[in-house]
């Protein structure tokens, strides 16, 4: 994890607390861009601070406020990325399991948008939640209709929007593999796998079925121990009790491997869930419930080596970041 950036020591105005915004506060850009202001400051905090820039946190998979799965978006107005050092720096800072950073592409390319995300600690080759909330930001600001495609990590990767508000992913599907349970998995979990899968390189979690929907619910891992399983982490599942409930199968997932003990709602565990589930179920298109405190609703529908991921988001803060990229 790298080190925490040091502002310089600054002294304020006499009789100041805080800086201050002036009427001459404006926003350009769609409602995306730089925010103008009339800095009372002295030259040197305006150098430290240069032109802030918006940041939202985005609650994805869910349609209500404090729920699902909260991620950090911002928008880049120039034509690369600063370096990992100062994206991890503001990760750690927003410190939620993701923050997503995107830049906008040139016209008539592949991709409209290169996308990347950070966790606390460090850089991640996919998220789902993440992508869903950049998505929503874009088209809430009127910087993208319709589809949106992104170049990441792992590939390229869409988004569209739907008349109901809700978002649509389209990710590559995990290649699953199944593979013995490692030993002492069973203790480190709190529960005795009753299969467990390999997702892959991108994905990089062991998905584990345990038997029943009370066993995930109940489940209490020891993290330090869980720690050694997985590259990632640890995708947690069982059948639904009841799916007259509104959801086929319900999950949990679990990654101490990069700083997370358990993400609330996690898109790209769902590229996994739902080959897995499609071939236990017999139908391609199922609701999973990840069954965190936040808890959220994932709507997949497996298309042979894509994954369609479909649910809601809603900007819970839109704030300013207040330093140079």
């Amino acid at each position: 994890m790298s080190q925490a950036h040091r502002s310089p020591a600054l002294s304020l105005p006499p009789g100041d607390a805080r800086p201050r915004a002036t009427c001459a506060d404006r926003r350009t850009g769609g409602g995306q861009g730089p925010v103008t202001r009339d800095w009372p400051w002295p030259p040197e905090a305006r150098a430290f601070y240069g032109r802030p820039m918006r940041i939202r946190i985005v609650d994805a998979f869910t349609d209500r406020p404090f729920s699902g799965n909260p991620a950090g978006v911002l928008l880049l107005d120039s034509a690369a990325f600063p370096d990992a050092e100062r994206l991890q720096e503001i990760a750690t800072e927003v410190n939620l399991s993701e923050t997503a950073f995107a830049h906008p592409l040139p016209p008539g390319g592949e991709a409209d948008w290169a996308l990347r995300w950070f966790t606390p600690a460090t850089e991640v080759d996919m998220c789902g939640h993440a992508t869903l909330a950049t998505a929503h930001v874009l088209h809430t600001t009127g910087r993208a209709t319709g589809t949106v495609r992104f170049t990441a990590r792992c590939g390229l990767l869409t988004a569209t929007a739907h008349p109901d508000g809700t978002l649509t992913l389209d990710f590559p599907t995990a290649p699953l593999q199944e593979a013995a349970a490692p030993p002492g998995l069973a203790e480190a979990l709190g529960a005795e796998p009753v299969s467990v899968h390999d997702t892959g390189e991108h994905v990089g979690d062991l998905l584990v079925e345990v038997r029943d929907e009370a066993t995930v619910r109940g489940l209490a891992p020891d993290f330090a121990a869980l720690v050694a399983h997985a590259r990632r982490g640890i995708i947690a599942t069982a059948a639904a009790d009841d799916p007259a409930r509104g959801y086929d199968y319900v999950s949990r997932g679990f990654f101490p491997g990069v700083g997370i003990d358990e993400d609330p709602v996690t898109g790209s565990a769902h590229t996994a869930l739902a080959p897995f589930w499609s071939a236990r179920l017999g139908r391609d298109d199922l609701t999973g419930l990840q069954a965190s405190a936040r808890s959220g609703l994932v709507r997949t529908a497996l298309r042979g080596e894509r994954t369609l991921l479909t649910g809601n988001a809603v900007t819970v803060i839109d704030g300013e970041l207040l330093t140079t990229l």
